[in-house]
């Protein structure tokens, strides 16, 4: 490779990355024990030539959790509180409103400045805009703005997680002013200023407190309200992590408007979304899912406590279709020739996080009529007993939102609508492989854990720079184009860990983010149930497929934990102080924006071996039993990790006799570093299963040809008569996982393996394996291979780069740098962050 390439490289990352690696906790800034979102309205537009989304979010309130009852020392705590939180970025000013916002239209219009108060310095950029971390010198001094660090503990702050956004206005929302809101008021009585704010906060009271079988009438009157006009711009500053919004002389979260809108826009480097082109170069973006979350999409509020409803409205050109997280699926409306508006929304609370957005020149993949018969034969049942799968009585624990686990017939839906969307080119393949496997991936799901949290699903191929193999949202799962290729192992797997997190992971929460292994353990243990039950395996088979998947796993755990940080290999890096806020409800999330993070598996694997412990302690039938009855108790809550132990053991009270308890299991499994000591234990029975010891007699057929091909001269180079046997993707991925062992292996003998089992055309998790072997022995014939995999197959080649540059060969250095450049600008930031410290 040549020296410019290389500088290329290192100059372009140098100027991408804006993350100080050093800082790796990611801060929640939102005070959501003084304010907390009840709903969200967003109006959006989508601009791909300036790669912009823009538009308003209108946030409904409700007073936190300390701030409900009211009363002057709640009040001045509350007041004490935001400003302490809030006092670490004094030396940033407060903006002072923008007044030149045009109303909106079918299309939202910005003017091109912003106008500032009297004896303003005009501060903000060629836009009008106010971004995170920009210092906006001269307004701090300004009469209409007040100064955080001298009288910010005159007036509430309300502070909302915000990154990576330009913020141009911040306005209360005249709720009052909507017709026929007089049913949401008490009393009609308005005789000064302060009764018409107690009015309002009213309003939004009486709108966010209506009752679960009210929600189409609720919908109604927050797109009312969100359309009402403003009533006082509010002043705010923007941090590098946060919004802080305050209005003059309110210094009690009650009074603080319960109803404000926020015109803003995105920054086309904003780390929530992703703007790129799909495999049919068709520009698109979507959400990242990354650990920054939603921050930089939308001014919100992250803490997962914060549980909301939204409905969002995007406008766009026609030639694209709005995918998205919500009930409905979208019927776009012309506004005018060349623009579509998409509706969808939600009505059971989430976190902010979950939130999830996809635009694109997506094509759907219809289903063909045949397929339809696999929703109802007979022979495709649960290997569970449907007994188990009846309604639990009495009321959920949740709070109120139309649920679907207390509708019969929801609950009786094997199999909930779906819909597959991709791009143009992989429309076939997608038809090949998605249509059949989703309807059973969800039929099995259905039959293990019962209802479907939700109403339907979209699956979307996502282009070739998501990180990952899919992401699962609210009504959305991204799948990764690499679970396409070599058959249906991979994408069947993969398909079902998403369909798992509708129940843990979305309908079942974490209440700290740190404790990821309540929704990737889970996903991980359920993923193998889900598949045995969709391939329909009788138990012996299906529990030979388990052990190997355990070996695997195993393996992959034992390196993770060798060449990992102490530090993040705990499960519960918080330990006893997991889950606590701050008075305000800010916190830290451990590690968070640590981007070797991002790419371990230990909370998966370590959570996965927890549940596979207790499974077979408390044995299959029981131990499903109790999992349906915690979805029933649960669903629509966050959790800790106690709540399932202790409800566990209450239900089980028989394991007491093998002196298990919630203490002891978070010691062995979450709160401490390396190999749980029970997992040791069980290890050594997995190298007896029958799949693996086939692959171990293969290995050793491959170790004696590898040695006669050594020693045949080039004029005896006949092929050996050795019968080998078919393996399934998994033992593929062992054998070539044991032969990497190997301290060489001859060229002759690669080119029998890949003949022998067509590796070329395997799943991307075999010929993962495949180009590690053709890196390590220099099998310059497959480079070729290589380069399209780590362009095409982002989702599974960070590590690979890191194979190419440890042997310090020059050719493969080359590669390594010619692939980093040409993918480096449409990778996310962690990816690029982990590949550059691996090339430079």
């Amino acid at each position: 490779m040549t020296e410019n390439l290389q500088s290329l490289c290192l100059a372009n990352w140098n100027m991408e990355m804006k993350l100080d690696p050093a800082k790796d906790d990611l801060p929640l800034m939102a005070n959501t024990r003084h304010m907390l979102v009840k709903h969200y309205v967003l109006d959006l537009d989508v601009d791909f030539k300036s790669q912009v989304i823009e538009g308003t979010i209108v946030l409904f309130f409700e007073p936190g959790s300390r701030c409900k009852k009211g009363g002057s020392a709640g009040e001045e705590a509350c007041l004490s509180q935001s400003y302490e939180t809030c006092k670490i970025r004094a030396s940033e000013p407060c903006h002072s409103p923008v007044t030149n916002v045009s109303a909106r239209s079918s299309k939202t219009e910005y003017n091109d400045f912003a106008v500032c108060a009297k004896g303003e310095k005009d501060t903000s950029d060629k836009n009008g805009n106010h971004s995170n971390g920009e210092q906006a010198s001269g307004i701090s001094s300004s009469k209409n703005c007040y100064d955080i660090e001298n009288h910010g503990s005159e007036d509430f702050l309300l502070v909302l997680d915000c990154c990576d956004l330009s913020v141009l206005k911040v306005e209360e929302v005249d709720v009052a002013a909507v017709p026929g809101i007089e049913k949401f008021t008490r009393s009609a009585k308005l005789t000064d200023a302060e009764e018409l704010r107690n009015l309002r906060n009213q309003i939004v009271h009486e709108l966010v407190t209506l009752p679960a079988d009210h929600w189409r009438e609720q919908l109604y009157y927050y797109t009312r309200c969100s359309q009402a006009p403003g009533c006082g711009e509010l002043l705010f500053s923007t941090g590098p992590w946060s919004l802080m919004i305050r209005k003059a002389e309110v210094q009690a979260p009650r009074d603080f408007p319960h109803a404000i809108r926020i015109w803003y826009k995105t920054k086309p480097e904003g780390r929530s979304v992703t703007w790129t082109t799909d495999q049919s170069s068709r520009p698109c973006v979507y959400t990242m899912g990354s650990p920054i979350n939603n921050r930089a999409l939308l001014p919100c509020q992250e803490p997962p406590v914060a549980m909301s409803t939204w409905q969002t409205t995007v406008r766009t050109a026609s030639s694209f279709v709005v995918l998205m997280s919500g009930e409905n699926s979208a019927e776009p409306v012309q506004l005018q020739e060349g623009l579509l508006s998409w509706y969808y929304y939600v009505t059971m609370p989430m976190p902010a996080s979950t939130f999830t957005i996809a635009i694109g020149c997506w094509t759907e993949v219809k289903q063909e009529s045949h397929i339809a018969d696999i929703r109802t034969t007979n022979e495709f049942s649960s290997v569970f007993s449907r007994a188990d799968l009846r309604l639990i009585e009495g009321s959920c624990g949740h709070g109120a939102y139309p649920c679907r686990f207390q509708n019969p017939a929801a609950s009786s839906q094997l199999v909930i609508p779906h819909r597959v969307f991709a791009p143009w080119c992989l429309k076939d393949r997608c038809a090949e492989i998605l249509l059949e496997l989703i309807p059973r991936c969800l039929l099995a799901a259905h039959g293990t854990l019962g209802t479907h949290p939700f109403s339907r699903l979209d699956v979307l191929i996502v282009p070739s720079n998501f990180s990952s193999l899919g992401m699962a949202s609210p009504h959305i799962i991204f799948l990764s184009q690499s679970v396409l290729t070599g058959g249906s192992q991979l994408c069947g797997t993969r398909l079902c860990h998403e369909i798992a997190h509708a129940w843990f992971g979305l309908a079942i929460g974490a209440r700290d983010w740190t404790e990821e292994w309540i929704s990737e353990g889970f996903a991980t243990y359920l993923e193998d149930v889900f598949w045995a039950v969709a391939q329909q395996l009788p138990h012996d088979e299906a529990r030979e497929q388990q052990e190997l998947k355990a070996l695997l796993r195993w393996r992959r755990l034992r390196d993770e934990v060798q060449n990992s940080e102490e530090e993040l290999q705990v499960l519960r890096p918080n330990k006893e102080r997991t889950g606590e806020l701050s008075e305000s409800g800010t916190c830290i999330i451990k590690h968070g924006l640590n981007a070797e993070k991002i790419f371990m598996q230990v909370h998966y694997l370590k959570g996965y071996f927890l549940l596979q412990s207790l499974a077979k302690r408390i044995g299959e039938a029981t131990y499903f039993e109790f999992l349906r009855k915690f979805v029933q108790k649960f669903h629509g809550q966050l959790i800790l990790s106690q709540d399932f132990l202790y409800m566990l053991l209450e239900n089980i009270p028989e394991q007491k006799g093998y002196a298990l308890s919630v203490e002891n299991i978070i010691q062995a499994w979450l709160d401490t570093s390396g190999i749980p000591k029970p997992l040791l234990e069980e290890c050594q029975t997995w190298d007896q299963c029958r799949l693996v010891q086939q692959v171990n007699d293969e290995v050793t057929k491959w170790i004696q040809v590898n040695q006669r091909a050594r020693k045949r001269s080039k004029r005896k180079q006949r092929q050996d008569e050795v019968a080998f046997q078919k393996l399934l993707p998994d033992q593929l991925v062992l054998l070539l996982e044991s032969l990497l062992e190997e301290k060489t292996l001859c060229l002759r003998t690669l080119q029998r393996l890949e003949k022998t089992y067509h590796l070329d055309e395997q799943d991307a998790e075999v010929r993962h394996r495949w180009y590690e072997l053709v890196v390590k022995h220099k099998y310059t014939r497959r480079y070729g291979d290589i380069e399209k995999f780590l362009k095409e197959d982002q989702a599974m080649g960070v590590y690979l780069y890191g194979e190419l540059m440890v042997n310090e060969d020059a050719k493969q250095q080359e590669l390594a740098y010619k692939c980093f450049a040409a993918t480096q600008k449409q990778m996310d930031v962690s990816s690029a962050k982990v590949v550059a410290e691996m090339l430079f």
